[in-house]
């Protein structure tokens, strides 16, 4: 599956727009550990190695868009195929298999996400916070497609449903973006090289 989303800061007014009529899910506590090398080299390629409550996951950019209008990933959510990206041989348990490949935690955080649906989108509204560090808050809509199916409808049909609901597309940081601006900018500043952040 193909995960196409749009982050956004949200008024009070403009959430309560958007939860209008829309479908509450469920509410969750994510933990989340991300790891990269200290070469940022997995990141630098917009790649995002995670522990998330306790199930390791990989999320794939797909290049050739305008990051800032619109994001696009693949998830791997099997070990075995992140493994195979990543050219890690089985060795161990997958834990010990990131430390002896170097890679090691850089950020974790506590996200309380409320899950809503409306209208054929999914909603996540997130209050994060940074070992007790500081809280972040921001919201997503989503659109999972398959492989196949089109990218650029998803998107329109993203940008059109945020306009409906008064939201502007102006960028917005993610959480961990956040984070690095803040707390790591060394990491933050590879990232602008790479290009994986359009500032």
């Amino acid at each position: 599956m193909l995960e196409i989303e749009k982050k956004f800061q949200l008024t009070i007014e403009q959430k309560k727009r958007l939860l209008d009529g829309a479908e509450f899910i469920s509410e969750v506590t994510i933990i989340d550990t991300y790891y990269d090398k200290h070469t940022h080299d997995l990141t630098k390629q917009d790649c995002w190695l995670r522990c998330r409550n306790g199930r390791y996951e990989l999320k794939i950019g797909i290049k050739n868009y305008d990051k800032r209008a619109i994001q696009k990933y693949k998830e791997l959510k099997n070990e075995k195929e992140i493994r195979d990206f990543l050219n890690m041989p089985q060795i161990e348990n997958f834990e010990k298999c990131l430390s002896i490949n170097q890679f090691v935690p850089f950020m974790s955080c506590v996200t309380t996400r409320t899950k809503y649906r409306k209208d054929g989108f999914n909603i996540d509204l997130d209050d994060v916070n940074f070992d007790s560090d500081f809280d972040y808050q921001l919201a997503e809509i989503e659109l999972l497609i398959s492989d196949d199916e089109n990218e650029l409808e998803a998107t329109q049909k993203i940008l059109e449903f945020a306009k409906k609901h008064g939201l502007t597309d102006e960028p917005i940081r993610g959480k961990v973006i956040e984070y690095l601006m803040q707390k790591r900018p060394k990491h933050y500043q590879d990232l602008v090289n790479s290009g994986t952040i359009q500032e």
